[in-house]
């Protein structure tokens, strides 16, 4: 048991931290909801009716949204992009170990590289292809809580509900969506420059500390 702890500790740790982060989320969030409810003359709602909300389901996956579209890109863009002296990228001169064609011969190999074809093409681009796919899925669940919210916002206030063509153009919804986009493309911005000057003894993210500043690659 220890040695699986061990081997898998760095997942179960910010498996952990985001099981207690999210619980926090749901807690205020709940308080801040029957805040407005309160304001507007209404009743509250419970935990079990809460996570139902617009409200939730919005800022749940307004930010599950940016995590995945940054890791996504990011994983794709290292393919072929390059920044000279960072851990986080590719060497600037030759094929890495990465580049290279798989080996269907090869030792405990994944079976759909020993399958080839459609199932190697499909596997050899499942990361990006899976963290773009739940970039799309959170996409949807953040349009729909946020307009559901809106739309719980407007019967509070006596408006009419929008359709969801219409909030498609709705400045809300794109606020949402840019505010956690640019905090995510500007943190791996600061990883990839930060990574060629700075270092983490034992990290894998960080060059040997007495690498020079101008090696490339972890």
């Amino acid at each position: 048991m220890k040695k699986i702890i061990y081997q898998n500790s760095l997942s179960i740790v910010f498996l952990s931290l985001f099981i207690l982060v999210f619980a926090g989320q749901i807690y205020f969030g709940i308080q801040e909801y029957n805040k407005e409810l309160v304001d507007n003359g209404f009743h509250t709602v419970d935990f079990v009716e809460y996570l139902s909300t617009g409200h939730f389901i919005e800022a749940t996956f307004e930010n599950w949204e940016s995590e995945f579209l940054q890791m996504g890109l990011f994983v794709w863009f290292t393919i072929f992009l390059r920044q000279k002296g960072s851990s986080e990228s590719k060497g600037c001169d030759g094929k890495e170990e990465v580049d290279r064609e798989p080996n269907p011969k090869k030792k405990n190999a994944p079976w759909p590289v020993k399958k080839g074809g459609i199932w190697l093409m499909l596997y050899q681009n499942s990361l990006t292809i899976s963290l773009l796919l739940l970039f799309v899925i959170s996409f949807v669940l953040h349009f729909y809580g946020s307009l559901k919210d809106e739309n719980t916002m407007n019967i509070l206030e006596g408006k009419p509900p929008l359709s969801a063509l219409n909030y498609l153009t709705n400045s809300r919804l794109w606020f949402e969506s840019f505010q956690n986009w640019q905090s995510e493309f500007l943190s791996v911005f600061a990883i990839i420059i930060l990574s060629v000057f700075l270092r983490q003894k034992g990290s894998s993210q960080s060059k040997p500390v007495d690498a020079p500043h101008d090696e490339t690659g972890e």
